[in-house]
């Protein structure tokens, strides 16, 4: 029996999962099975894209409106990302740990968010988490997209529409998640270096066992680091609507994937896959899973953890020798 199994209260049973485009053996059905449920069924991707398409449609203000500083679009910005994420994050956050609808069931560590506990600012892991998601993280977020937006708006940024090319706008959405993932990977390894981890991500990793709020609750260092993604659209013609998903796909999704559990379970049913047990082990052994399962960066560059007792006596045995050193 797998000793890793014991650690947690809830481990899915299968190995740890990396995109299988990048497998040794190709398979065509699993990779279209692996695209699929991200792009034709309900997933924090798809989420992503139809909270970009609202805002975009019904919501949004007209590009020549961030020519120049006004309260009405930029506090409309600010807004289209404080007001979902607000309600996912609190939402979800409600029905697993204030209603506990399902109880413990799907959920990877048994422990509930700490309270009276001196780690967190106010003693109290939710607030704390809520604090710097709020007061830095959406603020941050907003700001990065604002100087975007102002760039796309002076001609400053290239600026793609679909009437001038249909194909090419349909094709950056993927180039949005591939850039991300290369660049959270780069970035998440930075904060990793000891004294970078000491200013900055020990506020983050302090949530060893992360809940809702903890997806983007981050020190501002990490915040700007991480934002700092958007710039891709200095060089990528796109539009407000890649802008947003981009957004959504990098604020949104950790609520998912930090949520503490596997599943989702309404009235006895899987309702969706929620939590990401390939980053639920990067919180509960660090030095490890720095990517995302959409590209092998960690497989690749020697820090995949499979979910495996031996990829856990890999991992310990790697972090010491990173701290001797």
């Amino acid at each position: 029996m797998d000793k890793e199994s014991e650690r947690w209260n809830y481990k899915p049973p299968e190995k740890v999962q990396l995109n299988p485009t990048f497998s040794k053996s190709i398979s065509i059905r699993a990779i279209f099975e692996w695209y699929a449920s991200y792009w034709f069924q309900l997933s924090t991707t798809t989420l992503a894209l139809i909270l970009a398409l609202l805002a975009w449609v019904f919501f949004f203000p007209s590009i020549s409106s961030f020519q120049k500083l006004n309260w009405e679009s930029y506090g409309t910005l600010y807004l289209l990302n404080l007001i979902p994420h607000c309600f996912f994050a609190g939402g979800i956050h409600h029905w697993l740990y204030r209603y506990k609808g399902q109880a413990k069931k799907f959920k990877f560590d048994v422990r509930d968010p700490a309270k009276d506990n001196g780690t967190y600012t106010f003693r109290d892991q939710v607030k704390d988490n809520m604090f710097w998601t709020i007061c830095s993280g959406i603020t941050i977020w907003t700001l990065f997209q604002a100087v975007v937006l102002w760039a796309m708006a002076n001609g400053f940024a290239p600026l793609l529409t679909f009437s001038k090319n249909p194909i090419f706008f349909i094709l950056v959405f993927p180039i949005v998640i591939v850039w991300a993932s290369f660049h959270f990977y780069w970035v998440h390894r930075l904060l990793h270096w000891p004294p970078m981890y000491r200013v900055a991500h020990a506020l983050h990793h302090r949530n060893i066992n992360v809940g809702p709020w903890s997806g983007i609750s981050m020190h501002p260092i990490e915040h700007f680091l991480f934002y700092t993604n958007f710039l891709i659209h200095f060089v990528l013609a796109s539009s407000p609507v890649h802008l947003m998903f981009h957004g959504y796909m990098q604020s949104i999704h950790p609520i998912f994937s930090h949520s503490g559990f596997e599943k989702l379970y309404v009235a006895d049913k899987e309702r969706a896959k929620m939590g990401d047990f390939f980053h639920q082990l990067h919180h509960r052994y660090f030095e490890c899973n720095y990517g995302t399962v959409e590209m092998p960066w960690d497989r690749w560059f020697g820090s995949f953890h499979d979910g495996t007792e031996a990829a856990t006596i890999e991992t310990r045995a790697r972090k010491k020798r990173m701290y001797k050193s």
